[in-house]
Order: C-alpha cells, then structure tokens, then sequence
C-alpha cells in the first residue's frame, strides 16, 4: 500500500488532456453561424424564388398556341406548302417553347433549300426567310452543284443545259468544282470558255471547251499544262478549231494535236513533239 501510494505522488501527471477535433470545432462553427445574417439570406432566397415564379408564369402566359406562320422565298424550286409539312410536327409545343433550331433544321432538309431562317412574332406567330440553292454546274449526268461545291442534287428533275458538266468519282464534287472555278476563270481571260471537266479514277483531269475541243491536262503539273494550253497551244489550233479534236498537253515540253479529219502534212509534223518528250511524259 505504501509503495502504490509513493507511485501515485510520484507519477508524472498530464493535467492538459488534448481535445477532441469536434470539441475543438464546435465553439469556432457556432461564433460562424451566429455572426450569418439570417434574415438577409432568407430575403435573397425570397427574392430569387419570387422572380424564378414570375419567370414560370410569365413563360406560361406567354407561350400560347402558334397560329401563323409567315414564309418569304423566291419559290422557284421550293413551294410554301414544302416549308409548312416540315415545321408542322415542330409547332405544336407553343410560342415560347418552339425549337426554331429544329424546325430550321427541319425546312433546311428539303431539296433546293440553301439556307432558312426561322423568328418569333409577337404575339403568335413565326416568320421563315428562304434562300434556295443556285445551281452552277451539273454533276454528272442529273446531279447539281452550287457555288460551294456541295451536291444538294443527285437526281434533278430539270437539269439547266447551259450548266457546265462536271464529273469525277464519289466524295470529289468540291475538288472538282475548285479546279473548274480556277480554270475557267483563266480560260475566260483567254476569249475561251470551258464546256465541261472530268476527273478519272486514275486521277487524271480532262475539259472540254465550248468548241468542242477537249484538252488532256494528265494528272501532275495540272495547272502548268493548263498555262501552256494558253500560252502556246491555243495559238496554234484557233485557226482550225474546227477540225481540232483534242490537244494532249501531258508532255513535258511539248504537245499533240488529234485532229477529225486528216491535216495536211506540213500541220501533222508542226503538232507532233520530239520523240524525247514522249519519253518524258509523266503521266503514260
């Protein structure tokens, strides 16, 4: 007994027992939540639950049923009737409520339609602009193209034939197109003016010109060809046009003339290259 009760006087003692974090916490959490002004944050969340009501209630009143819709076009190849079968499943939610990006998308589907665009009128009605496509050239033998490239027609009913012809394999419309644009405007420059262009599956390129004469461009040094066609060959066969069938320009430093009818001998030998530039050909 005496020796326990030395210990006990002797025993070092902790007397500062550390606390536990929610003791420690408890008196900082209270002095935050007494220093929040209650009332403030309970009129903001009055506030803003007034307006967002309001908000509900104003878009309830105001999307009434659409009754009219009011369409401008040229209406060449699209007819107003068109427009409305497309944005009528779109028109039965309300005023507010309609997606005028779905039923812009919806008018933009119908063939020969470029571009729509789709408003509210107050108090119950929309209004659609319409742009139709222009066609600038044929593809192949009934498909169109506008002045992008873009093919917004593989079947047309009425093919304009004034339309230059363009061709070539699937997924090449825009190429083709860019390449006739470049060159027909150099052509037109030249007093020439070009009918019709093709690309093959090899990748060669070929046009036609009003004329009826065709001009083989090869499928490298395309432009380069095209430059000398105008530059040296078209000099050549301008006077006898007419009895010109094509002009190979796939030559390096050269060029050939296919005639229709059989020249004199003195044009057969000036149309003719070197052999050497056969020899040179890239594209044979």
């Amino acid at each position: 007994m005496i020796t326990e009760t030395i210990d006990k006087l002797f025993k070092p003692q902790n007397r500062y027992k550390p606390r536990s974090r929610n003791e420690r916490g408890s008196p900082r959490i209270l002095a935050r939540l007494a220093s929040i002004d209650w009332k403030l944050h309970a009129r903001r969340v009055a506030v803003v639950g007034i307006l967002a009501g309001s908000l509900v209630g104003l878009t309830l009143v105001l999307d009434r049923p659409i009754r009219v819709m009011s369409i401008d076009g040229s209406f060449q190849r699209v007819s107003p009737n068109q427009v409305e079968q497309a944005a009528a499943p779109f028109l039965k939610t309300g005023f507010m409520s309609a997606d005028l990006d779905a039923v812009q998308r919806a008018i933009e589907s119908i063939p020969y339609v470029d571009h729509a665009r789709v408003q509210r009128r107050w108090p119950n009605s929309l209004h659609v602009t319409i742009l139709e496509q222009v066609a600038t050239a044929r593809w192949g033998e009934s498909g169109l193209l506008n002045a992008r490239g873009e093919l917004f027609a593989r079947t047309a009913a009425h093919v304009p034939p004034e339309l230059p012809r363009l061709s070539g394999p699937e997924g090449t419309e825009a190429e083709v197109a860019r390449h006739y644009l470049a060159a027909q405007g150099k052509m037109l420059e030249a007093g020439m003016r070009i009918a019709a262009m093709r690309l093959d599956e090899r990748g060669a390129w070929e046009l036609d010109l009003d004329n009826g004469l065709t001009i083989r461009l090869g499928r490298t040094q395309v432009e380069d060809h095209l430059e000398r066609f105008i530059r040296t060959a078209s000099l050549v066969v301008s006077r006898r046009a007419n009895e010109v069938a094509y002009v190979d320009m796939r030559y390096s430093n050269g060029f050939t003339i296919g005639w229709r009818t059989q020249p004199p001998a003195q044009d057969t030998a000036a149309s003719a290259p070197p052999m050497s530039a056969r020899a040179q050909d890239p594209d044979r």
